[in-house]
């Protein structure tokens, strides 16, 4: 409590004796005159990186909008299975590989590293479809889930059954549903098998009778169940 009084009083003097106050904004004149080159290399360089930052936002946000109208006719094609088309371009129009060289960082990039990983994986080019699709991203969980997916699938055909074990993995525990998860939780059990894990593949297809009995993949999982269940008990 004293000490407070002591603090009011004090500045109760300050604001009473005009002599101490030109004392302490002389002080403050002497270290901005002392200083002057570094503030002002400090204001500069605060203006700089702030003007860095802003022009890197606003030139990724023109490249992406580029990008993605020069890629319109790339996806067009790979909706059309011309995947030659989609990967190279037509002579007139980019190609996704052109896409992704030309505008790196953008949306439309990563983007394209996912219809290029697909088509990869489709001309079982195994190993390059695994590079693209690992640099895919998406906060859609529907699209993320089967990219996680096609990498399993890319891992499984390279003989990466650990690998493949992951992703698919990955997939069914992404935001799961009645439509997409035992699907992926059939391809889990495929690799789980695959790699020696008998009673994980029993469990995974254990899963699917359970909790996805309306699913198409509910009549397999019950034969191949029973099956390794036969298998387990030799």
């Amino acid at each position: 409590m004293a000490t407070k009084q002591t603090r009011k009083a004090a500045d109760h003097d300050l604001l009473e004796n005009p002599e101490e106050i030109a004392e302490r904004i002389g002080r403050g004149e002497a270290f901005l005159k002392q200083n002057t080159k570094v503030l002002g290399g400090v204001l500069a360089a605060a203006v700089i990186l702030i003007g860095g930052i802003l022009f890197f936002q606003i030139n990724t946000q023109n490249q992406n909008e580029k990008a993605q109208a020069e890629m319109f006719q790339a996806v067009y094609f790979f909706e059309q299975d011309s995947v030659d088309f989609a990967l190279n371009g037509d002579g007139i129009n980019k190609g996704l590989l052109a896409v992704v060289e030309d505008y790196p960082r953008t949306d439309a990039a990563n983007l394209a590293h996912f219809y290029i990983g697909s088509i990869y994986l489709s001309q079982k080019n195994f190993q390059d479809a695994l590079t693209h699709l690992e640099d895919f991203s998406s906060d859609d969980y529907l699209v993320q889930s089967k990219a996680y997916s096609l990498i399993g699938d890319a891992n499984l055909e390279l003989g990466n059954t650990d690998q493949a074990i992951s992703s698919y993995t990955k997939a069914a525990r992404t935001n799961e549903n009645k439509y997409t998860t035992p699907k992926y939780l059939a391809k889990l059990a495929v690799a789980q098998e695959e790699s020696g894990k008998v009673a994980d593949a029993i469990a995974t297809y254990a899963e699917i009778e359970e909790k996805y009995y309306e699913s198409f993949e509910y009549a397999a999982a019950r034969k191949h169940k029973a099956r390794l269940e036969g298998l387990a008990a030799k």
